[in-house]
Parts: structure tokens; sequence; C-alpha cells
């Protein structure tokens, strides 16, 4: 298989309008179908919902020392955006291939889709097994699921190879990222006596200021030769909602803000930091005056990120794939760390490049879906 199989393949991909927001099994049973005629075990795992599914495949059988080759099947929106042609039909122009997930990164998936002689063969030497998930937009949901299944299991894959678009560089590293909406609950009142209320949106602005005096500890706490950029774990306000009027004490506020750690301990430092400040210090000012009043944090998504080893094997085998000697840092998030949070080595490396994901017009390269195949087709030869 080549590159005009690849080309025909992410064709049938785009047609998929596979957004997080809809369902995702159209794509994923394309997919099932496709490993199943090449003589894959195959595992179509819903979610509870019946309208989202992982896949999990295999080439070589249930044993120690298997590669993943992984990627997300939903894309973003293209509402509001202005595509020159239709999102949802591949276009070609000038060495290009556009449309939504082209990049983002069905691309990868093309380039996997259409190497299964070479991954069959290449499965002989360790098994080579195929993750492909849900929701990794909006929360890396699909992988986070699809993790807890293998640690569970007897046969746990050894590496990944994340076919995020990297412009087929290595990464061994990407941050974390960690939402969180915020719900203040206080009381209404006139705003002539505002002893007698509790204004939600002051105490949110209270809060606001603690993660500003948080942020710069986390410059603080940044350690030496850190990689990323910014080298620290980031945080940032992101909207903040609430009141009814001037002369009204502001009975709720929301707040939405995100943190993007670099590693699990910053994680955790802001976490207890934060919760210490809203138990110790916040709610008790709030309910002497209005016992009702509260506090609620809503985890829109906590995903970890893939922390740089010294030691990664993943990482040494796309070198020797790709001819690379030097890997980098990115700090959007993957799906990598979560891999890594379960005993892998995992690295990051596909085709296409991030500037152009999530934007109108995304496209990937003909030149750059050869890399990942040349890529794919050494695996056979790596021992």
């Amino acid at each position: 298989m080549g590159i005009d199989t690849t080309r025909a393949i992410l064709g049938d991909l785009i047609g998929f309008p596979s957004v997080s927001s809809q369902s995702n099994l159209a794509i994923i049973h394309y997919i099932a179908d496709r490993l199943e005629q090449a003589g894959a075990e195959v595992e179509v795992m819903p979610d509870v919902s019946g309208q989202k599914a992982n896949l999990f495949a295999t080439f070589g059988g249930a044993r120690e020392g298997g590669l993943v080759l992984s990627g997300h099947s939903d894309v973003v929106p293209v509402t509001d955006q202005d595509w020159t042609s239709d999102p949802f039909v591949m276009a070609e122009r000038d060495g290009r291939l556009y449309g939504r997930g082209t990049c983002d990164m069905k691309g990868f998936i093309a380039a996997c889709l259409s190497s299964l002689d070479t991954l069959r063969e290449a499965a002989k030497t360790r098994p080579i097994h195929f993750a492909f998930t849900h929701d990794e937009e909006v929360g890396c949901l699909g992988a986070q699921s699809l993790v807890k299944l293998l640690a569970e299991r007897p046969y746990k894959p050894r590496l990944c190879i994340i076919g995020e678009p990297t412009s087929m560089q290595v990464y061994d590293g990407n941050k974390g990222c960690c939402e969180y909406t915020v719900h203040f609950e206080g009381r209404p009142g006139h705003s002539s006596a505002p002893d007698k209320g509790v204004n939600a949106v002051e105490y949110a602005v209270r809060y606001i200021n603690r993660l500003f005096e948080l942020r710069a500890a986390l410059v603080a706490r940044c350690p030496p030769g850190s990689r990323f950029d910014p080298p620290q774990t980031t945080l940032n306000v992101g909207a903040l909602r609430g009141g009814v009027s001037h002369n009204v004490i502001a009975p709720r506020a929301e707040l939405n803000w995100e943190m993007r750690p670099i590693n699990a301990a910053d994680m955790r430092f802001v976490k207890d930091e934060i919760a210490a400040f809203v138990s110790d210090t916040l709610l008790p000012e709030m309910r002497a005056i209005a016992p009702e009043a509260g506090i609620a944090t809503e985890i829109v998504g906590e995903v970890v990120g893939l922390e740089p080893m010294d030691e990664n094997s993943a990482r040494d085998l796309v070198f020797a794939l790709t001819g690379q000697n030097h890997a980098g840092c990115v700090a959007f998030n993957t799906e990598a760390g979560l891999f890594q949070a379960i005993g892998m080595d995992a690295v990051i490396c596909g085709p296409g490049s991030i500037e152009q994901a999530h934007k109108a017009d995304e496209f990937v390269s003909l030149d750059q879906l050869s890399q990942c195949l040349n890529m794919l087709e050494r695996l056979g030869e790596a021992r």
C-alpha cells in the first residue's frame, strides 16, 4: 500500500463528520471493518450513552511488549469558520489534502490503515495494537476509559506512539490540561446594606486573586532546565459571570479557569492550595452571614501530561524509525500522558502541523503523509 491508498482512506475518514458533539460510531465501524479484513482482533467499546465508542485492535495476540498506535476519531466543529471547500469532503490542491481532521488526526489514522500489511508483519516481532478513541477534543474522555481497561489486563502494551500533528518531529513531553467551572452561591440584597448579603462575585474575585498568587508560586517551582515553553505550569482565568444589576448584591457567580501542569506534583499543589483557601477562608466567611452560601467546583476535564523521562523506549524507537536524535516538548495536551500513567513509555509523532489544526481549510501535505508511511514501513524492520 502507499500514498494513493492513504489518500483514498483519508477521503473516506473525512466524510464522517465525527464532531465531538455527535456520534462517532460510523467512523469507528469503518475502521473496525478494515482492521478485521486485515486479520486483526478488534474490540469496539461503546460508552455508557451507546453513541460513542473506542476501538482497540491487535495484530500478534495478547502477549507482553506490545506497541500501540494511537489516535482520536473526533474533530472540532466548523461552525463560523470560512472554508474554501466543504470541510467534510476532502479536496486536494497543490500537494495538500484539505478537510476537517486531515491533520488532527485522521491523516495518521489513514496512514495506519493503509499500512496494515506491513504492521501485521511487524507483529511477528512484537504485538501491534491500534487505539482509536472518542472525545479527545473535549477532555480525552475516551482515552481515560480505555487506559483503565488496559491497566486491568494481564498483558499490557509497553510502548505507545500518539500520532498527533507534529510535522513528523519527535516530542516526548506535553503539558496536562485541567479545566474547572466554579459555582459561587451567595445571598442577594440591596447594595446599600452590603453587610447583610454575601456577594458571590466578590468571593469569586478573591478566588481569582488566590489563583494569581499561585501563578507566581508556580514560576518559583519550575524545575531547572524545563524544556516546556513557557517552562512552568500555567494558570488561565477564562471567564467570570455573575450578578444581576448595579444595586443588587450578586447572588451567584460562575468562574471558568484552567491549569496546564508540567507534572503531577504541580497539579496536586494547585488543587490542594485552592481547596484549602476555599475551606479555611472563603466558606467560613460566607457562611458566617449566610449558612446557605456555597462554593462548588465542577471538573470539566483533568488530563495528565506526558512528563519527559531520561529513559523512554517509545521515543528511542521513533528515533530509530525516523533518523532523528532530538525530542521536544509541546504546551498543547494529548492523550500520551494517560498511557504513561499506566506504566507505558509514550511519544508523540505524526503527520501535519498543529498550526493547521482547528482552523478553516485545515490540511495535511502529501509529503507529511509519505514521511509517516515511511516510519510505519520501518516498524517491520525494527527489533
